[in-house]
């Protein structure tokens, strides 16, 4: 499976001499099963800005039964629907150890909506089944027949954040797990708590779609940054690239919703 617009070398190691400031292996998680609304944007976002900032993208996909690679510093997974979450869940009983280690050494890593909520400690469908995650985020969530839809804006410690959610799922935060951002418009993990999404160390987990990535590069730079700190062990060494048309895109959204 190619990603569209992504060269064909994109999952090779680079020529030697011809790693600029560092390879960054980006791990998309089941880009067949769980990549709705756009979500696999957000991989060809990151692998675009990493090529611009002067490092090599290696762009893995993994998909169910598959080694899972041997090196990722930034791994990312979309939502899907609920027949794509029961076919990666045999899988993720099989990668989970390596996703919590890989957590825990601050391998950065962006979940939106169905694996956001696997990556939580259990989504209990609407019939009342407990269908345990992976305990890497303190949330769990809860099977509804409503669906919050809608465009949403959030304050995060990366500036305005803003996207599209689309989910029937409730999800509540664990004591001391910290969300991902406020809802300043739109409904959030819930529609009443004012929380969005989760974050631990460099774990985001969101729900919104979008993709949110390139409608937000502040966020996508943080990813990178993380993840380019972990492959080289130096700081990350950001070029300054042009996102104005991003930037009044972004500045017109949240006008818009809360005007």
């Amino acid at each position: 499976m190619t990603i569209l617009g992504e060269p064909a070398a994109s999952a090779l190691p680079a020529d030697p001499g011809q790693e600029g400031k560092g390879e960054i292996h980006l791990v998309h998680l089941y880009p067949r099963e769980m990549s709705i609304y756009g979500d696999l944007g957000n991989t060809r976002c990151l692998a675009q800005r990493i090529r611009r900032h002067g490092y090599v993208p290696v762009v893995h996909q993994h998909h169910p039964g598959a080694p899972f690679p041997e090196q990722a510093d930034l791994v990312v997974g979309g939502g899907g629907q609920d027949s794509g979450q029961v076919r990666v869940e045999e899988d993720l009983d099989v990668i989970g150890d390596r996703l919590r280690a890989l957590a825990d050494d601050g391998a950065a890593m962006l979940m939106v909506c169905g694996m956001y909520q696997l990556f939580g400690n259990a989504f209990v469908t609407v019939e009342g089944t407990r269908l345990p995650g992976l305990g890497i985020l303190d949330v769990t969530t809860q099977g509804n027949d409503t669906r919050m839809i809608g465009p949403v804006v959030l304050a995060t410690e990366h500036g305005d954040v803003v996207g599209y959610e689309n989910h029937s799922g409730s999800t509540t935060l664990g004591e001391g797990q910290a969300p991902f951002g406020r809802v300043r418009h739109g409904m959030g993990n819930n529609g009443s708590d004012g929380t969005e999404g989760a974050r631990r160390g460099h774990v985001i987990g969101s729900y919104l779609h979008g993709p949110i990535l390139p409608a937000n590069p502040a966020l996508a730079d943080a990813l990178i940054g993380w993840a380019a700190e972990r492959a080289t062990g130096r700081p990350f060494a950001p070029e300054t690239l042009d996102d104005e048309v991003a930037r009044q895109a972004h500045d017109a959204q949240v006008r818009r919703l809360l005007a």
